[in-house]
């Protein structure tokens, strides 16, 4: 596995073949190969009576299990390797694919999918992940923890088993630097204000003590909405347990309308990197969670020239999320 940056740009890609050999329970032809069981609860991988078909165990949730996490047999980062980034002839930038790859089997409940979830199965879940987050933070040449979760076809699933999945990098991902760059051009947090501003407008979906939703004003998906806490903090390791259980609650409402819609979706947090978070004159990013749900299929005016184009408005989607239509 190899990280590669593009010639001239500030892009990077990870070079790793073997996800091809990842099972597959969305085939397009609706066939399913002979040695393909993630769609069979017997044989899934993630149930529970199934730990040994996983590959090592970090940790679990319950006993027995309720949530339970382990590393992911088709990683696309391992800690192996060379970590730093070095260029060859000028235009070849690379480095091993050094981190380490996860996935958080959501429940031990084959069939039960997170917006079938109440608010405090939810809020366990927040809590495994902040754990996670803090513990792979602390490994050595770390610089960024991606947490993510696809759901259903559309989004990149391969299992139907309801889970997550975690990456721990070695490099800050492109949209995280550029996040970094712009938010610290301002005096104060812009997404603090935004965030004031967005809980007043027609895009404001819910909001309780500590969290608000809204949908963004340049949504790029059909129904994207985020979810932002009311005050700063830089990373979901900063937030408290009483906090997470009002995220867990707004997490709950949004997930409920999705599965209204019956639609694949991605959901990611953004997080300061490791870093900034030690770095005192650095300022931090605003800690969200960003769901986006897969429902149009973007073409070359979308990936030719990142010029998206949005059937929904995000005015309209709000009006969904309110239960108004």
């Amino acid at each position: 596995m190899e990280l590669r940056k593009d010639y001239i740009l500030d892009r990077y890609v990870i070079i790793a073949e073997q996800r091809t050999l990842r099972p597959d329970s969305f085939r397009r032809d609706g066939v399913i190969h002979p040695n393909n069981l993630s769609d069979n609860q017997i044989a899934c991988h993630f149930c529970a009576g199934n730990e040994y078909l996983t590959p090592k165990e970090k940790g679990r949730f319950g006993n027995p299990w309720i949530i339970r996490w382990f590393e992911n047999k088709f990683p696309i980062v391992e800690p192996l390797g060379k970590y730093f980034i070095q260029t060859d002839n000028k235009y070849f930038t690379f480095s091993d694919a050094y981190g380490y790859h996860e996935v958080i089997a959501e429940t031990n409940d084959h069939n039960k999918q997170l917006y079938d979830f109440n608010e405090v199965e939810i809020k366990n879940l927040l809590t495994v992940y902040k754990n996670r987050m803090q513990e792979l933070y602390s490994k050595d040449h770390i610089q960024y923890v991606h947490l993510f979760k696809n759901h259903g076809k559309d989004a990149g699933t391969s299992v139907k088993h309801s889970h997550s999945q975690i990456l721990a990098l070695a490099h800050i991902p492109r949209l995280v630097r550029e996040e970094l760059t712009v938010v610290n051009t301002y005096q104060t947090c812009p997404h603090c204000e935004i965030l004031n501003i967005e809980n007043a407008s027609y895009r404001r979906c819910f909001e309780n003590n500590t969290f608000v939703a809204f949908t963004p004003y340049a949504s790029r998906f059909n129904y994207e909405i985020w979810i932002f806490p009311k005050k700063h903090y830089a990373s979901l390791t900063e937030i408290s347990d009483d906090a997470l259980l009002d995220l867990a609650s707004i997490m709950k409402r949004v997930l409920s309308r999705l599965k209204d819609l019956n639609c694949s979706y991605n959901y990611y947090l953004h997080c300061t990197p490791k870093g900034y978070m030690n770095n005192p004159a650095a300022k931090t990013l605003h800690f969200h969670i960003e769901i986006t749900p897969r429902i149009q299929l973007w073409g070359g005016v979308e990936h030719g020239s990142e010029t998206i184009v949005n059937q929904v408005s995000p005015e309209t989607a709000a009006r969904f999320y309110r239960g108004e239509q």
